[in-house]
């Protein structure tokens, strides 16, 4: 798997942020946001706002953003992620350093996410890292050619725990 590492988003990134939403291959699958949304996600203490590097460079190919990160009832939302760059592991590798942040870090109870049902390839992904799909939210977001729905997916601490454990077994086992 493709080693990443985030860093806090800076104002000085937001022409980079907006440009990842806007291309062309990310945006059937998000809601893009304005700069003054992100200008708030970066100051608000409730969020973090990251940016997300790779490759031997540690080059900039991405963002992520929580939200909930003071949430009183440790429900931790993975708000957006959004890289650059696909089909090389870094979105896995972003999902388990997310979710380790969300219950290590910040003594997350529930992390969950919300996910366009267009987006297979995501929704594959948070199912293969533990995420449960708890239900769908019917035509929800408006798109250029109709409506789509969000599935709302979550994984808990004692479950993030019982693969993280499952995951360091099989790690450690000869082969």
């Amino acid at each position: 798997m493709s080693a990443v590492r985030l860093r806090p988003t800076m104002l000085s990134d937001l022409d980079f942020v907006i440009s990842v939403e806007h291309d062309e291959g990310n945006r059937p699958f998000i809601t893009p946001w304005d700069r003054t949304q992100h200008e708030g996600a970066i100051r608000f203490p409730d969020f973090r706002h990251f940016i997300v590097e790779a490759g031997p460079d540690y080059a900039s190919i991405g963002f992520v953003i929580l939200q909930g990160c003071r949430n009183p009832h440790r429900s931790v939302e993975l708000k957006r992620i959004v890289l650059q760059r696909k089909g090389e592991g870094l979105g896995r590798a972003c999902v388990r350093l997310l979710a380790q942040m969300a219950f290590r870090d910040l003594g997350a109870h529930r992390f969950w996410l919300d996910v366009k049902s267009l987006n297979v390839r995501a929704q594959a992904l948070y199912r293969s890292e533990g995420f449960v799909e708890e239900g769908r939210l019917r035509d929800s977001v408006r798109t250029t050619d109709g409506y789509d729905s969000l599935i709302v997916m979550s994984m808990l601490e004692s479950e993030y725990e019982a693969e993280r454990s499952a995951r360091e077994k099989m790690l450690s086992e000869p082969r």
